[in-house]
């Protein structure tokens, strides 16, 4: 049974500096993401992330290899690296995720720039 919780915090109270991260607590699978002021550009991270992570899981990538990985390679979105564990994972989050942005009537250059704006 899946049991998932997703939440928009603010952006420094992510683990690391990341837009979406996600964790397991206990038997929760957590999904954060950062606080952008715009609950639809906030959706878009977290169906990125649960891609993502479902991808991850179902090809045997761990939560823990992602984390080391992420952390000791704090780039702008390490996942795009394609020395990253979830690379492929991460690249197909981002084409669904630019999918429903387009269907949302979203701006992607108004989207990144809201994004990058969290790390100045």
């Amino acid at each position: 049974m899946l049991n998932i919780e997703i939440k928009t915090v603010p952006h420094s109270s992510q683990r690391y500096p990341t837009t979406g991260d996600y964790f397991r607590d206990g038997k929760r699978l957590c999904f954060r993401v950062s606080d952008m002021g715009n609950r639809t550009y906030e959706f878009l991270v977290a169906v990125h992330e649960i891609v993502e992570r479902m991808l991850c899981e179902a090809r045997g990538i761990t939560d823990h290899e992602i984390d080391r990985f992420d952390i000791a390679n704090e780039a702008d979105d390490p996942g795009d690296d394609p020395n990253s564990p979830y690379h492929r994972e991460h690249i197909f989050a981002a084409c669904v995720e630019r999918l429903l942005a387009h269907e949302l009537g979203v701006e992607w250059e108004d989207y990144e720039t809201a994004i990058d704006e969290l790390y100045e």
